[in-house]
């Protein structure tokens, strides 16, 4: 049977856009594309100081003017890839589904009984930027360049996955069932993906643990690094996870 390009992605009557279910017993909770209206839940989950001891490339305390630019790249970014989506559905209006070089939704949000949606966090997929190699940069930018020029669709590309959860959402499965919908109902079917990593400071075991449950393997020894949080906390070391497709996902393909 033909599907639209947008498949599995749901279309909201309310606000136009796409989005992803979780799975019961999480079906309150949608990812959508990002919106200009998510800084100040974008301020409010990066001053946590439970969560800026695990972030690196945040500025601390995060305001206005920091989330106002973050946000627009994040915007960019799943406009690029919605527009792919819509130049397949002109070419390919009645199918095969045509692979997509990203994901288009990375918001998460609970969905109140009267409908109103809530920002709590982003799961996000970008192409692997190759931390885990304990390369020099020169070396690093050369593996990543690689990577980047593969086309869409490739088998050999290795993507990147990153998390970040409000607070107030912890210890309810939500982020689990996030990365395992992205990837199961989205990276697998949609952009081919075969090969996943993600990385977090040693020490930050709820992160490593969610990845595990999603299939990740946690390769040891962690990679030796030199890296200042966010929140001023100095880390020596990386847990790196590893993400392999194989007849498990296979079986939930077909």
């Amino acid at each position: 049977m033909p599907h639209s390009q947008l498949h599995p992605l749901e279309i909201d009557p309310n606000t136009g856009e796409p989005f992803l279910r979780l799975p019961a017993p999480r079906t309150n909770i949608i990812i959508t594309p990002p919106r200009p209206t998510d800084v100040p839940g974008l301020v409010a989950l990066y001053n946590d100081p439970e969560l800026a001891q695990w972030l690196n490339s945040i500025p601390h305390p995060f305001l206005e003017e920091h989330a106002e630019p973050r946000l627009a790249r994040m915007i960019a970014s799943s406009e690029v890839v919605m527009k792919e989506i819509q130049a397949a559905e002109a070419a390919f209006p009645e199918g095969p589904l045509q692979f997509i070089g990203g994901c288009p939704v990375t918001a998460l949000r609970e969905v109140k009984p009267d409908g109103t949606q809530v920002y709590i966090g982003d799961v996000k997929v970008r192409r692997c930027l190759f931390v885990h190699l304990g390369l020099e940069e020169p070396e690093r930018l050369q593996v990543m360049e690689a990577n980047d020029a593969r086309p869409v669709g490739d088998e050999s590309i290795v993507w990147g996955m990153a998390d970040a959860l409000a607070k107030s959402h912890h210890g309810q499965g939500i982020m689990t069932a996030a990365i395992g919908t992205v990837i199961r109902d989205w990276m697998i079917p949609r952009m081919n993906a075969r090969h996943i990593r993600a990385e977090t400071f040693v020490g930050n075991i709820g992160s490593v643990r969610v990845f595990e449950k999603n299939g990740f393997v946690a390769e040891s020894p962690a990679v030796k690094i030199d890296w200042v949080s966010a929140s001023g906390i100095r880390h020596a070391g990386l847990h790196c996870l590893a993400w392999e497709f194989d007849a498990q996902e296979k079986r939930h393909l077909d």
